[in-house]
């Protein structure tokens, strides 16, 4: 057993390793601008959505049955809805006031760029703490499929390396152009990827003696509706803001695509009788 553990860990390290390939893609070039950071974070809002619905709640439909499945989402999103009314945030500044004041050469332009970048800090936690729940089962899943050899198991943490690598781009993005720290871009992104390892020593030693499948579905599904309630009330607000809607919208439909692709690509590389 121990030694399987070994392998898995090493697998999923690989694995979450990859967000900080997607970290050095964002820190090797030049800080976005406004436009570029809003497509960037319609793209983001994409990714988290389709995990959001088409990964975390189908599986908790499937698996819990339809009204357990909603009741466990629905849960997930009055629940931060709760929270979030008690967390201060500042208030979406249009981009022609930024404009106009950097025109009038007032210094209200450089508080404006301020509570901006404040935003975009703040949409880059959210999207990594999205992505770490995220990617916890994924180190589950790489434990599993080890546990049916060694093929098994690389062939999945190679997908889910390649699977990982634009959200290491959606977390660091957003940190790199709020704090102009190369550094701290890489670090919260590469923290976003060792939620796998973690799944796996969780995975390991404690499930399934202490957590019921049909619980850890539930709470899947609750993380579901919390992902997409910090996406609609959080993220998809800002790339409205910095990229105009119209604009968004395809790119979110273009990270809605992609990670159903790589959530497709991810699921045909498991055995049959496992799911993720």
């Amino acid at each position: 057993m121990d030694s399987q553990v070994t392998v898995a860990l090493a697998l999923s390290i690989l694995g979450g390793l990859s967000t900080s390939i997607g970290a050095l893609f964002v820190i090797v070039n030049q800080s976005p601008s406004l436009k570029m950071l809003g497509l960037l974070q319609g793209f983001a809002a994409g990714l988290m959505l389709s995990i959001s619905f088409f990964d975390l709640a189908h599986n908790a439909l499937n698996s819990l049955g339809f009204l357990k499945g909603n009741l466990w989402f629905f849960g997930g999103v009055i629940f931060f809805a709760i929270v979030a009314s008690f967390i201060p945030e500042p208030t979406l500044v249009p981009t022609s006031d930024v404009k106009s004041k950097k025109r009038d050469g007032d210094e209200g332009g450089k508080d404006i760029m301020k509570k901006r970048r404040r935003q975009v800090f703040f949409s880059g936690i959210i999207t990594a703490i999205g992505i770490s729940l995220h990617n916890f089962p994924e180190g589950m899943a790489v434990f599993l499929g080890s546990l049916k050899g060694l093929r098994v198991g690389l062939n999945l943490a190679l997908a889910i390396a390649l699977h990982n690598i634009p959200e290491g781009v959606a977390v660091a993005l957003p940190v790199y152009f709020a704090t102009q720290s190369k550094w701290q871009a890489f670090k919260l992104a590469s923290l976003s990827g060792f939620a796998e390892p973690l799944g796996v020593i969780i995975v390991a030693y404690l499930f399934p003696s202490s957590l019921s499948p049909e619980i850890l579905e539930g709470l899947l599904g609750s993380v579901g509706g919390v992902m997409a309630f910090l996406t609609l009330h959080e993220m998809l607000p800002l790339a409205f803001d910095y990229a105009g809607q119209k604009q968004s919208v395809k790119a979110v439909f273009c990270g809605m695509a992609f990670m159903s692709a790589s959530l497709y690509f991810l699921s045909i590389s498991l055995p049959e009788d496992m799911s993720l």
